[in-house]
């Protein structure tokens, strides 16, 4: 459909692009074309593109964002009986919220760069856009650090993409064996990883391989870093890795393919929030047991 499209050519413009930003600014071009008769058929309808988009792209940041970008626009439709006048303000608020979030990234680079010590070793796992966004600003302030990631499989995320972003920021960068995480944890002095989804015990749903990280870092008393965008806050409040949706489990091609998923290897995992020691958002510097506040605000 032209909804998908739009969505895969935002992805395709800018690799940079978070998949959720690149789902909302379908949303405000599914908004702006869209003829509605009725505000409820219009919240309906882009209830349904939220579905298609999630079906496209599994991550739970498009689950999040999509309905936080409802929530955000749909406000107004109680301030204006006037079609035509409700729908121009869902619009402006649309934009706003997207230059909102654009903005998101180098908040949160800020807050976490100052916690990165000159001469420091790091952990990171996979590929993250905002640890990047991180490191790329504790080297632009001349601050030396040495970075270990982990290859990341099942698809090399973070040989592929982390590990030579941040070469061609001359940072010296080590790639290390997911299973390798528990040797190397003595070596390093912090853990900083990316999230798909900040749950609401304060807990993250990231890259499968997450957790173990974190437990070696509370075995080994090192500080595991989180960093993420307030649109990755979603209204889930797993126990277990059990708990969490196999839609966000699994890829979307999967979902559709595969009859038993039990044989499937699950992309991500759950980290409760006993391991985390803080999460930098564009919110502010959060403790775990801080988020469950800061949700119920983005949700009401």
């Amino acid at each position: 459909s032209e909804l998908v499209e739009y969505f895969r050519s935002q992805m395709g413009q800018d690799p940079d692009m978070a998949s959720a930003v690149a789902a909302i600014r379908t949303l405000l071009e599914f908004l702006k074309r869209h003829k509605v008769e009725t505000i409820q058929g219009l919240r309906e309808n882009l209830t349904q593109a939220i579905d298609r988009l999630i079906s496209v792209d599994s991550s739970v940041a498009v689950s999040s964002g999509g309905e936080l970008f409802l929530r955000f626009i749909s406000l107004t439709s109680l301030e204006h009986p006037d079609l035509s006048q409700c729908k121009k303000v869902m619009v402006e608020r649309g934009e706003l919220f997207l230059e909102k979030i654009s903005l998101s990234r180098n908040k949160v680079a800020k807050l976490c760069h100052t916690f990165i010590k000159d001469g420091a070793k790091i952990l990171t796992h996979s590929s993250s856009r905002v640890v990047l966004r991180v490191l790329q600003n504790a080297a632009a302030d001349k601050k030396r650090f040495t970075v270990y990631v982990t290859e990341s499989q099942p698809d090399s995320a973070g040989q592929k993409n982390m590990a030579d972003a941040l070469r061609k920021l001359n940072v010296p960068v080590t790639v290390v064996l997911d299973a390798a995480v528990g040797y190397i944890m003595e070596k390093v002095d912090l853990v900083i990883v990316g999230a798909e989804g900040v749950v609401e015990s304060g807990g993250i749903i990231n890259k499968i391989g997450t957790y173990q990280m974190a437990v070696c870092s509370k075995a080994h008393n090192k500080p595991f870093y989180v960093v993420a965008e307030s649109f990755k806050f979603v209204r889930l409040y797993p126990l277990n890795q059990q708990d969490v949706p196999d839609k966000f489990k699994y890829k979307a091609d999967t979902l559709k393919t595969t009859k038993n998923l039990a044989e499937e290897h699950p992309m991500i995992d759950y980290t409760p929030p006993s391991l985390i020691t803080l999460l930098f958002t564009d919110l502010g510097v959060l403790t775990p047991s801080a988020v469950s506040d800061e949700l119920i605000k983005l949700y009401l």
